[in-house]
């Protein structure tokens, strides 16, 4: 795909269109959807400019280009019930799996928690801990959609596992940096 004008003004008043060509309104369900998606996609970016380690780096790369997907997967309705073939690239067990393997990997690395901590930390830690909370929107907003049309279900627990492994790389990243967690304290 290339892309050689930045503004088509087709929305100038208030529909974009999805990946069928339909036009919907800006606020509908699916765009909230994935727009929630394309925040948490800019949230990690912004992350990885605070993060030095390598493996993280591409971690986060990685799920950044499954944002992607994710996105594209909610932008285009599933196919209706016609025997017409789904030619959509979809978020697939595949990447669930992966998310999974990486929070046991990462998991593994740290103490267990014994008591709540605050979404703080280093630049890195919180900055993940921020794309947790935006993940966290984003589920709801698809968990909203999908009580109203039929959506690929693997999306709502790619985001689920997502937001589980954020919240572990936060940690990963208070610790690296020599810091460690901000633990709540209720008085």
């Amino acid at each position: 795909m290339r892309i050689s004008k930045v503004y088509t003004r087709t929305g100038d008043e208030g529909e974009t269109s999805l990946g069928t060509g339909e036009r919907v309104s800006k606020a509908s369900p699916r765009v909230c959807a994935y727009g929630d998606v394309d925040e948490l996609n800019s949230v990690l970016g912004l992350a990885r400019t605070k993060i030095t380690d390598t493996d993280l780096q591409q971690l986060l790369e990685r799920i950044q280009n499954e944002l992607f997907i994710v996105g594209a997967d909610l932008a285009v309705p599933l196919p209706g019930l016609s025997n017409t073939p789904d030619r959509q690239r979809r978020i697939s067990q595949a990447e669930i799996d992966n998310l999974e393997a990486e929070i046991d990997r990462y998991n593994g690395t740290l103490p267990p928690l014994e008591e709540f901590i605050l979404p703080a930390g280093n630049e890195a830690g919180a900055m993940l801990h921020m794309a947790r909370a935006v993940a966290r929107r984003a589920e709801r907003e698809v968990v909203r959609l999908n009580q109203a049309e039929k959506l690929n279900p693997l999306v709502l627990v790619y985001l689920n596992r997502l937001s589980d492994l954020l919240f572990v790389l936060a940690r990963v990243a208070n610790r690296q940096s020599g810091g460690g967690e901000v633990f709540a304290k209720f008085h």
